[in-house]
């Protein structure tokens, strides 16, 4: 079974960038969708992107559409949220998750079985 761990992060200024990687280790990529999601504080985790076990199908949550991109690199078992214009309601834990791919190649916002320990994003000046 594959295995998540999140990495960078850290405190963010407004308007900001920063980029947020996952190793995946265990057994091939390729056979996974990934997705990201966060927990705000004092929120339920909710969902922020996700992309098909290819790459060619990605989805991101009303919030971060146009801010947000996720990526990823099968062959070095990578998966990559890259976050522009944040602002303080960005704050959050970040977890990185997998499920087995899909038999349509789509990338779905549940059904996630495999999780990431998190890694913490503050946007705060």
């Amino acid at each position: 079974q594959v295995q998540l761990v999140e990495s960078g992060g850290g405190l963010v200024q407004p308007g900001g960038s920063v980029r947020v990687p996952c190793a995946a280790s265990g057994c091939s990529l390729d056979g996974y969708t990934i997705a990201w999601f966060r927990q705000r504080p004092g929120k339920e985790r909710e969902f922020v992107a996700a992309i098909s076990h290819g790459g060619t199908v990605r989805d991101y949550a009303d919030s971060v559409k146009g801010r947000f991109a996720i990526s990823r690199n099968n062959a070095e078992s990578m998966v990559t949220l890259q976050m522009n214009r944040m602002t303080p309601e960005d704050t959050a834990v970040y977890y990185c998750a997998a499920r087995s791919r899909t038999v349509t190649g789509m990338a779905p916002r549940t059904g996630y079985n495999y999780w990431g320990p998190g890694t913490q994003v503050t946007v705060s000046s």
